[in-house]
């Protein structure tokens, strides 16, 4: 029996052998792709098992016991003639020193071996339907594969990081690229150009996520056991969620960048006192120039944050489509990849809340500089000359309004949930506390009151696009405090009867009237509201 088989043809053919390694890995010296291998493979098996079939109908009829003849030559086909292939066709690569990306990179590898592993399964498959006696055909298969298996979850995630690293250089070469040919002189300047076309891309995330779909469907292919299978694509999806984080977490601190920039212009242009009117003239298109720097970069970090977001949710869409179900067999494993998951995206919201503060910052500090160019002593303490009082907002109200309008337009696009009214919040109360501060250096008459009333108006209609109710009442508040300016000296006791909870600061109003000194208001309201000495 073993020398009827050993003298087959296909074990003593050299030829034999160099065609099989050439249909499946084509023409010496050219790269084979994985999908010709496949093609190569599916032909190369299917002779053989045409071939086995042949020598089955000859055994039956000659041998006494064929069953045993045929598990030597299925036995013989799988450890001579389909190793001496898997041999030449997989390579197993180090770690150490991975393939360069320039010729596959480690997927190259990863990917001929799934191809190899499936065919080969469906090869043993058809040899078994064929007949193999008592061979564990099956056995012998998964046994050809053993030394490829052994460091397959470590070959996995290098290539994942292999292909990251990649992927990074390629996106810091095109950056560089386009900052070259913008042809930016100083280093501000290019920084500012190359920050901004190093925007989070959502499709560079899509593509992670490609890779580690691809990944996974090789951990399923090579476990056949549930807990390895969820062992490995834990581990698996932890490199995904690496990717993400950092390639988010720098686009994020890359888009703070330019938010830093410009805050760096408008301290420059506030250093020092203006001596001339050129230097003032100077000094106030430095300011312009910082404002514009600043608009950009809040809007620039906004497009950044919701980048972030629509990246996070693709990573959880991912997980609850094709993770969530292949961890389950282990217990404890989903809920840690769930807390991984958590603990990954945690620097991501770091450096969106730096980058949210410091877009507060950058909004107040324009909303200071419009009401301190903008903003009239006669605004608020217009003469008594007989003309009708303006029942129109200030010009320095109307053009924050616009301001604030135009520059939280991407705000209300890039935010959402919790995330936007935090924001919205903390910007509401910061602008009703600046407002209270700019309004301190004012005087006012009763028609500038009737005028302050109107301004108060329409940021209080501004505001009310936050839905943040303790920011409305801060502003309806203020519409409140502003009747000091209005009415009668005697009747301001009577005034905050209703709202004794803003009466601290409608004394520090009180001060800022017109007659204060002359109506002895001083006096009046320390025998009214003995606290307020």
């Amino acid at each position: 029996m073993q020398h009827y088989v050993a003298t087959r043809p296909m074990f003593i053919d050299v030829e034999v052998m160099n065609a099989d390694t050439r249909l499946v890995l084509g023409d010496q010296g050219a790269q084979a792709s994985p999908s010709n291998v496949a093609r190569g493979l599916s032909s190369l098996y299917k002779e053989i098992t045409d071939t086995v079939r042949k020598e089955a109908a000859t055994i039956m009829a000659v041998f006494p016991s064929p069953n045993e003849v045929m598990s030597i030559l299925v036995q013989r086909v799988l450890e001579q003639r389909v190793t001496a292939l898997l041999d030449k066709l997989l390579v197993k690569p180090s770690l150490v020193n991975l393939p360069p990306m320039e010729e596959g990179g480690l997927l190259l590898y990863l990917r001929m071996l799934a191809v190899a592993y499936e065919k080969t399964q469906e090869l043993a498959r058809d040899l078994r339907s064929v007949g193999c006696g008592d061979l564990d055909v099956e056995g012998l298969t998964e046994s050809l594969f053993s030394a490829h298996k052994d460091e397959y979850p470590e070959q996995e995630q290098a290539s994942l990081r292999q292909l990251y690293h990649a992927k990074m250089e390629e996106l810091r070469a095109e950056s560089q690229q386009i900052s070259e040919s913008t042809g930016t002189i100083g280093r501000s300047k290019g920084a500012s150009v190359a920050s901004s076309h190093q925007q989070i891309s959502v499709t560079v995330v899509t593509e992670f996520v490609r890779w580690n779909e691809e990944a996974i469907s090789r951990c399923t292919l090579f476990s056949s056991q549930p807990a390895t299978l969820a062992t490995n694509v834990r581990a698996v999806f932890t490199c995904l969620l690496d990717q993400v984080s950092q390639y988010i977490t720098e686009g994020l601190e890359r888009s703070r960048e330019g938010l830093t920039e410009a805050a760096n212009l408008r301290d420059r242009f506030t250093l020092g006192t203006s001596v001339s009117r050129r230097v003032a003239a100077a000094a106030a298109s430095a300011a312009e120039a910082a404002a514009t720097a600043g608009e950009s970069s809040f809007r620039s970090f906004m497009v950044a944050v919701q980048r972030c977001g629509s990246s996070v949710a693709i990573v959880q869409q991912n997980f609850a489509n094709s993770i969530s179900r292949l961890l389950l067999p282990v217990d404890g494993a989903h809920a840690a990849s769930c807390e991984e998951m958590a603990t990954a995206m945690s620097s991501a919201e770091t450096a969106a809340y730096k980058g949210l503060q410091q877009c507060i910052e950058t909004v107040m500090a324009e909303v200071e500089r419009l009401l301190s160019a903008e903003q009239k002593s006669t605004d608020y303490r217009s003469p008594d000359d007989g003309i009708a009082p303006d029942h129109r907002p200030t010009n320095a109200c109307t053009r924050v309004v616009a301001y604030l309008s135009r520059v939280l337009e991407s705000a209300f696009t890039a935010l959402e949930g919790l995330n936007k009214q935090a924001f919205l919040t903390e910007l509401g109360n910061r602008l009703h506390k600046g407002l209270l501060n700019h309004w301190q250096k004012f005087t006012f008459n009763p028609s500038g009151g009737l005028r302050l009333k109107r301004d108060i108006t329409e940021y209080g209609e501004f505001v009310r696009s936050f839905n943040a109710p303790t920011v409305d009442e801060k502003f309806e508040l203020l519409g409140i405090m502003a009747n000091v300016f209005i009415v009668a000296p005697e009747s301001l006791s009577t005034l905050f009867e209703g709202t004794p909870s803003i009466r601290k600061d409608s004394q520090r109003f009180i001060q800022l009237r017109e007659d204060y000194k002359s109506a002895k208001l001083a006096a009046r309201l320390s025998s009214l509201w003995p606290s307020s000495s």
